[in-house]
């Protein structure tokens, strides 16, 4: 499932919201769009009074390097905030944090090139426990060094609370079910709701 960005429409006053990930973004394996990480957190801004227009821009098996070739696409439309979830493909095929590392902060400072005024959220992910501990925890830095330097929200780790437990992920073990992604967007909708707050603040 891929849910890529639409054409060029008039803005109706809501923030845009760019999600640039894999296929966690997508919802592979889930029977409807709206059960999407992405959709539940639409829903839980219309419910707080604080909407905002998303532009699912997840494809399966995307890895960062993926997301950087593919960057000037997904700016073709404006954007107030970029959503990055990239990086655990990375992980899963045990590449060089190094390179991940690179790929992401190219993917911010290209994006803020083009919109200065753009917010950041990392979404932060773990390696495979299997790949070692100097990889985990090399993997882990990555994102915590970048957000801090280069001063982007962060979320510590996206699927908290999801990964690897049975019932919230589909048979693969690798992707949430329905009630999984629900899980995602309580989780970063705190990180989401104090960005949006920011922005009203800077538009009064």
């Amino acid at each position: 499932m891929v849910v890529a960005s639409s054409p060029v429409v008039p803005s109706d006053g809501r923030p845009v919201v760019v999600f640039l990930g894999t296929s966690l973004t997508a919802g592979l394996g889930l029977e409807r769009e709206d059960e999407t990480y992405v959709s539940r957190l639409v829903a839980l801004a219309d419910s707080a009074g604080k909407p905002f227009r998303a532009i699912n821009a997840g494809v399966s098996g995307e890895t960062s390097a993926g997301g950087l070739r593919r960057l000037d696409w997904v700016l073709r439309e404006r954007l107030d905030v970029l959503l990055l979830e990239l990086g655990a493909n990375d992980g899963l095929r045990g590449q060089d944090p190094f390179a991940l590392s690179d790929n992401l902060t190219q993917i911010i400072r290209r994006t803020r090139t083009r919109y200065p005024e753009a917010r950041v959220i990392l979404a932060g992910m773990e390696a495979p426990p299997n790949l070692g501990d100097a990889y985990t925890a090399a993997f882990r830095q990555v994102f915590v060094a970048i957000a801090d330097n280069e001063k982007t929200d962060l979320i510590p780790f996206l699927l908290d609370g999801v990964a690897g437990v049975p019932q919230f992920n589909q048979d693969d073990r690798i992707h949430p079910t329905a009630e999984g992604h629900s899980m995602v967007a309580a989780h970063a909708w705190p990180v989401l709701e104090a960005v949006l707050d920011g922005l009203a603040a800077d538009r009064r």
